[in-house]
Parts: C-alpha cells; structure tokens; sequence
C-alpha cells in the first residue's frame, strides 16, 4: 500500500509539473478542474458584452487581508508558489526563490514578483462583481482555496494588467491549457459573465490541452 501511495504522489507531481510547463518550481495554485469539466463549466457560462468599469475602484476589493497568524493573502502565496521559503517574524520572505510560469523566470528577490488574480479585480467588476457585497468582493480578491491567485513576475503581470484571454497571454505557451482551465474555474465559481471574444479564445487555449 505504501508503495502505490508514493507511486500516486510521484505521479500526481510530475503531472502537474508537466502541466504548468515542467518549471523548476512545482508549487502553485490549487489544481483546477480538468480540461474536459471546464470545458462544460465554460459552456455553462452567460455569453454577454462586457459591463464598464464606471464606479470601479481597486479599495473595493480589500486585500491583502491577514490569513494566519501575521501572514497576509500575498505573504501565504508567496510561501506556497516558493521554493525554500523562509519568512521573518513579520511573515515577510527573507530567502527562496519563485519560478513565474507566465515567462519562465525564476527570481531570488521577493519584490521582483506579483501576486497576480487570474481574473483581474477590474474584469470582475465588468462581469458582474459591480453588484456583489464587499465582503463578496474581498472574498475574491483573497480566494486561496480556488486558483484565483498566482506568484508571477511582477513584468508579466503588469503586462496583463485587467486584460482577459482575447487580450493577453502568458509568452509561455505551454500553460495555456492550465491558464484557461484557472480562469474558467473563477469564472464558475463566481457565475461571472463573459464576452463572446473571451469564450473563443478560453476554448483554443482548452484545445492545447
């Protein structure tokens, strides 16, 4: 038993560093639904022209909140997406490195990477977040238990900015599959819509899968 137990861990591990693109790194974001479920959670999603950003403002999306002991939402992202991470009594990282698969960089310094949300705050608020609580919205900008937040190079993320897939991509193509899978699950969760350009790119990135 404990022989199939290691086999399946080893598996499971090797699976998901193929998956985000065989990096050095293999921590990430809580592993999405597969690229087939997706596929029928994006089927499932309203297809409409994209709300404004009128009323918009980043301090409605309060992060980043504390999360355990002194550990901030970007101070536990920082610790899972890292590699031999260590942290201060502050929880500040203070050695480890971050592999960004969006370029494949690896950086030593954390103030050289982001905590990106996959679906930007600003996207959100177009597609439906404008009417939710505060609360909800907090919520969504601190979300560790779906793959809403990633450690990235802070150059990629900026890069992306509040863009959706039509817009932009990681230059790493061989995590469009695990990108769209990401993406659609925040989407599902949240039942945010999306436009039709958005839809069309989310399925050729799920055809690389």
């Amino acid at each position: 038993m404990r022989r199939i137990r290691t086999f399946l861990i080893t598996t499971v591990a090797a699976t998901t560093a193929l998956a985000l693109g065989a990096g050095p790194a293999l921590a990430a974001p809580p592993t999405p639904p597969s690229a087939s479920t997706a596929a029928t959670e994006l089927a499932s999603l309203t297809v409409k022209a994209e709300g404004t950003t009128t009323g918009y403002s980043r301090d409605l999306f309060p992060h980043w909140i504390i999360q355990s002991g002194t550990c901030d939402t970007r101070e536990e992202v920082l610790k899972r997406d890292g590699t031999g991470v260590k942290v201060d009594s502050s929880c500040h990282p203070t050695a480890g490195s971050w592999y960004s698969v969006y370029d494949k960089q690896t950086f030593t310094n954390s103030s050289d990477v982001d905590i990106d949300h996959i679906v930007p705050l600003a996207e959100a608020w177009k597609s439906g977040a404008n009417t939710w609580t505060t609360a909800k919205r907090q919520e969504f900008a601190n979300n560790l238990t779906i793959s809403q937040l990633i450690a990235v190079s802070a150059s990629s993320n900026r890069s992306k900015g509040d863009k959706d897939p039509s817009e932009w991509k990681p230059t790493n193509t061989a995590v469009h599959c695990m990108y769209a899978r990401y993406w659609i699950w925040v989407k599902y969760t949240y039942k945010l819509s999306l436009q039709s350009t958005e839809k069309t790119a989310l399925q050729q990135m799920l055809g690389t899968c």
